[in-house]
């Protein structure tokens, strides 16, 4: 009697190793899914950057502090090695295009420029796209680290080095910071 009670715990020891396993192999895929569906939209806008700078170049020519820094921002992207990197190169990014957005408003001939309202909008557009990846991409992160860090999966986790993933966050200070419009 006592062998198959221990027959039956072993059985089911095992059992839900493998499912814990299992699930998190499938977690894991989930936020590569997201990341990688996050990064098309990335660079998507990593590569529609330089015709905006260029046209707001012949309309701004003495706001070159703006524009060195966008492709600043533009640069560390490209160079991030990490995911983590990715992410924060990203997040300066975004914080530059809306002061490059906000300076604009000072030249009405610009705003008024149809290639740059459409490069406008294809940004727009795309900043819509990374935001819903972002929100899925961070979902899907916060499931798998949940589920590597309690008990008992953390367990099965640690034995197959399922570590924790980043999240994609925009810097705090560049969120709350007011962007400046001057006339």
């Amino acid at each position: 009697m006592g062998y198959i009670i221990a027959a039956v715990v072993v059985v089911l020891l095992i059992v839900y190793v493998i499912g814990a396993y299992n699930g998190l192999v499938n977690l894991r895929n989930l936020v590569e899914e997201g990341y990688s569906t996050m990064d098309v939209y990335l660079t998507k806008r990593f590569d529609l950057i330089p015709n905006l700078v260029e046209t707001v170049k012949g309309y701004a020519k003495h706001e070159s502090g703006t524009l060195e820094s966008v492709i600043s921002a533009r640069n560390k992207v490209a160079s991030a090695g990490s995911v983590d990197e990715k992410l924060a190169a990203q997040g300066e990014l975004t914080n530059t295009l809306s002061h490059l957005f906000a300076l604009s408003e000072n030249y009405p001939d610009l705003k008024a420029n149809a290639n740059f309202i459409d490069l406008q909008n294809q940004l727009q557009s795309i900043e819509g796209e990374i935001a819903n990846s972002r929100k899925y991409y961070n979902g899907t992160v916060r499931t798998y680290n949940t589920k590597t860090e309690v008990f008992p999966s953390n367990i099965i986790a640690g034995l197959f080095k399922f570590t924790r993933k980043p999240l994609y966050e925009v810097d705090d200070a560049a969120k709350r910071e007011n962007v400046k419009v001057q006339f």
